[in-house]
This record gives C-alpha cells, structure tokens and sequence, in this order.
C-alpha cells in the first residue's frame, strides 16, 4: 500500500488559521496548515550557560576575597556579610526589591521546566527515560545559576554592585536576543515560550536598573540592627494613646461606612510603623508570578485546540449529530453555523472562567496580605488565640524551621493548584448559566430547566410560604419584649405549630442541606489559594497542612524578628560599640553612682529607659529560658509567649528589682513613676 511523502514525514506542531475561512453562501474549505520548526536561537543556549557559569564562579571567588579582607579590617560587623549567605531574611529593614525579583526569575524557570522539551541547556533532544532525572537536577541548577545575583545585592559592597550589573545586563541581553531570534517554538503554542518568558524579562530588567542605583547611592549603612524602624516601632508602641472617644463611636455605622470597611479589608496599604517581613514579601511576589504562569498553561492548554475544532468544523457534523438522534436544523450549513457558535461559546465561557480566577486569586492574596499584618499585630502584642486554638509558647521548633522555610513554595504551589481547581469549577457554573438559562430564554427553546421548576412551582410556593409563617409567627405572636428584655410567648400554640410543622420542616431541612453543600463547595474554592485562613473547622485546624505551615511560620519569624526584641538588642550594641568615657557615663547613670544630682531630664530618660528595659525582657520569648524563676518553676506552661502570669508575679517583681528599677503594679506607666520620683 502507497503511503504519500505527507504520511511519511515525521510529526510536527501545527495549527489551523482560523480566521473567517468560509461564507453563508459557500461550502467551508480546509484553512491552510502551518508547521512550527523546532528553531535554534544564534546565541547558542549551551555556550552562553558554560560562560556565564565561568563568570559567575570567578566573580563569587572575587566577593569572598573582598568580604574577608574587610572583616580582618573591621573586626566588628552587624548582621551576615558573607557570600554563604544570600540575605537576611529575618530582617524587616532591608530593601527587598532584589531578593523578590530573584525569586521571581528562579520561580520562572520552574515553571517553564514542566513542559520544556529540554530540561538543561546542555542537552539537546534529551531522551525520555531521562527527562525527568534531568528536570530533578535543573531544579537544583538554576538556583545556583542566579544565586550570584543575590549575593551581589545582599553584600552591600559597590564592587557587588558593580559585579551585580554585569551580570542582570548579561541574563537580560541574551535572553532578549534569542526570543527576538526565535519568537515561535513548536511547544504547546507556538508563542509560549515568549509569553512564559515576560516575567523573566521583567525581572532581569528590574535588576538591570536597580544595581546601578545601588552603585551611584553607595552602601547603605542603616541596616537591621542599625535602623532606627525598630527603635521607632517602641516609641509608638509606649506613646501615650488618647483617651477622648467620639461620642458617635457608640452609634451603629452606616451602610455605607460598613462597605467601605470591608473594602478596605481587601486592600492593603503599605504604612510607615509596620513594615513587612522579607520573607511574606517574597511569598506575595512569588505568587503573583504563579497566578501568570498559571493562567497562561490554562489558556494554551486549551485555547488552541478549541481554535483548532472550531476551524475544522464542516457539514459532516450534521451527519455526526444525526447518529445521537439531534437534529438541530435541515439545511446542513445551518447546523454548521450553530455548532460553530456553540463551540465559540465554549471558549467565551473558559476564558470569563479563567479570568474569574485570575480575579480570585488577586483578591485573596491582598487579602492575606492585610490578614499577614494583623495576625503579625497580635502576636507581637502576645495574642496567641488570634492564630492558634490553644495558649502556645512563640519558640521556634523542628516543625516550625521546616515550614518557615518553604512558605514561599508552599504558597506558590497552593495558589497554583487552586487557579487551576477554581477553573474548572468556575468553566462548568458558566457553562449552566450560559446553555440552560441564558441561550433558552434568547431564542425561546429548550427551556428544561424552566419546565422543570414551572412543575415544580406548588411544592417551592409551599417552602416559601411554610418558612415565612414561621418567621412571621415567631416575631409577632411567640415573642414578647418587656422593657429590654425577652421571654417565650404562647407556648401552646408554639409546640402545636411545631407538630404540625415537623414534615415540611424535614423537606426545608433537605433544601437547606444542598444549600449547605454548596456554600461550603465554594468557600473552600474560592479560598483554597489562601494559607491563612483554615479550610477546617476552628478545634479541627491541625489536621489542614497548610494552615499549621503558616501558624509555623509565624512562631518562628514573630520569636527571631520581634521589633521590641530587636530594638533592645541594638541598645545593647550600641553600648558595646560606644566603650571608653561615653560607655562608662551610662553605666555610671544606670549604677546612680554619679557624683552630681541628674537633672530633671537625666532622670526622665534614665526611668523611661529602665521602664524598656524591663518591657523588652519580660515580652521576650527568647530570653524566657535564662529566667531564673522560670528554671524553679516545675510546669513550663505557667509562663506563656514570654509573658508571666498572675502565678509568677513574684518571678517578674524580682526582675525588676534587679534591672534597677522599682516594683510596679501592670497599670502603671512611666510618666506616674516620673511623677512619683
């Protein structure tokens, strides 16, 4: 049997252009075929890797030798200044904007790895019993392929910087120069690779502008321990507040002032006083890049091969349709046309659902980001039921590093997950609305779903009526108000109603159950993308995985990266820098050995300091183990986040007492025990 030269050849990626290929008054021609060849960019992908790899290594080898040459000159430094360390993440003051666009470029990769026909750019045409091995060692690869961009942002050094700009200006140009040279590529859809590639490009040229900023502003020195964000984060929290209240506050807010909060729950608004720990802030970047790569393989995947079946479309449908017994018309070009409607309506409702989504998604994250905020609030402030169900210490734990860790991969993946869930599920809730309410009312046919409830019409106006008895009765007839109480009121008539009533309160309670099924449904959908928030009952929020993440994350960033935590320990520092005279007036002040009285604003500022000092230890979880009344104390759970409670009183008193400052009851402030001395 002869096989003709196009059967032979051996497969190939190809489309149908789908544009308007036919008319009313002329049979539908086959649209013509186009074939994406598999392109290889000028600017060899395996060269550029090698090169780029030889720099990086010569550069990092570089950076070592310059940050252990300044720490033999210094011989004191703050916080990490080593090429082993990308960036502080339990710092709150640094700049983020590196970190996060690193992340994002890592994050890219990975995504495109899922579906790249070759894993790493040293191979080509990579066989497929080892495609995987090679897709579990790039996972490992471009990590430490961009891991010198971070370093050269985190050492703060100009010849990081310098280093830095090379290197950003490097990735962005060659990666520029071979879309430009092959904008098509046979994977899925042939502009994918250019499209997934956008969140590089926006990455690469971020940091192509950053470092040089970095360079020309030089080193910033008010880092971490240094900043005085922490210092300011206590005075506001010791600031006296006012205590003249509105006298509208009582009043119930109006509707329109009810909105316009929960609006404002849905947007977050950066402030000066808080700032946002690095690591949620590269966990909200992370996942923004997520929400696109998400919603571009939902589209590809899909999208495409709907263009396709839409373009090949042809009378012999209506042949297809006759063998299911639907006859939708018997001029054939007109079932034709109504079959190509319908498909395009398919692709109209995937795509409101992927926007939807999309929506969601974004939503949500704003969201979490306002409720990361507030829940970081309280715990500073020791609040631990906001977070977890039970009193918990704030220490970090075996658990608790595991899931700091890889909080942004695990948001990353959930939200991903999720998109995709809220798809398919949003798809299908279209899909009805479209084809059983909406087409049927528009041409006046196949109306099933209102046959069904115009059947159904006695036993819903029974439901309906059933249940506004009961709320009827149950305001005006069995409950009475006597000046600002309420009691029962014709009780006889209550249990009778209640009797009679028992059978379609059994109907009602079936509605009610579906119902039930449904919300619940598209609560867990719509929130399946948040970690925040558990998807299980409040006793039951142990058992879901990516709540207990996040509660973890939280113990461990609210123990090492407390503001009131930090800021003592940069007053600690800062004496132990200052030595000689200087150092030696303000322990003299602190001993009250000095010869001369204070004056009035020595002793201010000498109380008001004691008075930190002591606030500082005592809500300091991780001093908590060095107390020595909690050594002598035989149940651990007397002392909770740090804080004493009315059993240890004692404890806390002689702490104060040996902090050199005197006995005070909670309630008391600073400027009472001003007054009083």
């Amino acid at each position: 049997m002869n096989q003709s030269k196009e059967e032979v050849e051996p497969f190939q990626y190809s489309y149908y252009d789908y544009s308007d290929w036919y008319s009313n008054n002329a049979e539908p021609t086959k649209p013509p075929k186009e074939v994406i060849l598999p392109c290889d960019p000028t600017a060899d992908d395996k060269l550029f890797h090698i090169c780029i790899l030889s720099i990086s290594l010569v550069i990092m080898f570089i950076l070592a030798g310059l940050t252990r040459k300044n720490k033999f000159c210094q011989g004191f430094t703050r916080g990490s200044s080593s090429i082993f360390s990308p960036a502080n993440f339990l710092d709150q003051t640094q700049k983020k904007g590196v970190v996060m666009a690193v992340f994002g470029l890592v994050f890219s990769k990975l995504a495109m790895l899922v579906i790249a026909p070759d894993p790493l750019p040293f191979s080509k045409d990579t066989p497929a019993d080892i495609k995987e091995y090679m897709k579990i060692i790039a996972i490992f690869y471009y990590p430490i392929l961009y891991y010198p961009l971070l370093v050269c942002g985190t050492l703060q050094r100009k010849a990081g910087y310098v280093f830095g700009t090379l290197l950003s200006f490097t990735h962005f140009g060659v990666l520029v120069w071979q879309k430009f040279d092959c904008p098509k590529t046979p994977e899925i859809y042939k502009y994918y690779a250019l499209l997934a590639s956008l969140p590089q490009l926006a990455c690469l040229g971020y940091l192509c502008i950053q470092f040089p900023l970095l360079f020309v502003k030089g080193p910033k020195t008010d880092e971490d321990l240094d900043s005085s964000y922490y210092t300011n984060y206590v005075k506001l929290l010791l600031k006296k507040k006012s205590s003249t209240v509105s006298s509208s506050a009582s009043d119930k807010p109006a509707l329109a002032e009810r909105i316009l909060e929960v609006i404002k729950g849905y947007i977050y608004i950066p402030e000066k006083v808080f700032h946002f720990p690095l690591k949620l802030a590269v966990s909200s970047f992370v996942t923004c890049v997520a929400i696109y790569h998400t919603a571009l393989l939902i589209v590809v995947l899909v999208v495409p091969t709907l263009h396709i079946v839409r373009a090949g479309i042809d009378e012999n449908i209506a042949f297809l349709l006759l063998g299911f017994g639907i006859v939708l018309s018997d001029d054939r070009m007109e079932v034709v046309r109504i079959v190509t409607f319908y498909t395009w309506l398919l692709e109209v409702c995937y795509l409101c659902a992927m926007t939807l989504s999309c929506l969601v998604s974004l939503i949500m994250l704003m969201r979490s980001m306002v409720r990361h905020r507030s829940n970081l609030r309280g715990l500073y402030k020791g609040d631990i039921y906001k977070i977890c169900n039970s009193q918990k210490t704030m220490r970090p734990s075996r658990p608790g590093v595991v899931c700091w860790m890889g909080l942004t991969g695990y948001q990353a993946a959930i939200v991903s997950l999720g998109m995709a869930i809220q798809t398919i599920v949003f798809f299908i809730c279209f899909l009805f609305l479209v084809f059983l309410i909406i087409i049927p009312v528009f041409y006046g046919r196949n109306i099933i779903v209102f046959e069904i409830a115009g059947k159904a019409w006695p036993a819903w106006l029974t439901l309906i009526l059933v249940t506004g008895l009961q709320h009827v009765t149950a305001k005006f007839a069995f409950i009475k108000q006597k000046a600002s109480t309420r009691d029962l009121n014709n009780r006889e008539s209550l249990f009778l109603l209640t009797y009679l009533l028992f059978l379609i309160n059994t109907v009602v309670g079936l509605v009610v159950a579906i119902w039930r099924i449904v919300i619940t449904a598209l609560y867990n959908i719509i929130h399946l993308g948040r970690i925040d928030v558990s998807l299980l009952h409040r006793t039951a929020e142990s058992y879901d995985p990516a709540y207990c993440y996040y509660t973890h994350f939280l113990k461990v960033e609210v123990s090492q990266s407390h503001p009131v935590m930090k800021a003592f320990c940069g007053l600690l520092l800062d004496m132990m820098v200052e030595g000689g005279r200087a150092g030696q007036k303000i322990r003299d002040a602190e001993e009250g050995i000095q010869e001369n009285k204070p004056s009035k604003a020595n002793s201010s500022q000498r109380i008001r300091s004691r008075w930190q000092l002591m606030y500082t230890l005592v809500n300091n979880p991780s001093l908590l183990g060095s107390r020595k009344h909690f050594q002598t104390l035989q149940n651990s759970e007397n002392v909770l986040n740090g804080t004493p409670n009315r059993t240890s009183k004692k404890g806390s008193k002689t702490e104060a007492s040996k902090l050199g400052a005197e006995p005070a009851e909670p309630t008391e402030t600073p400027e009472s025990q001003e007054k009083t001395e």
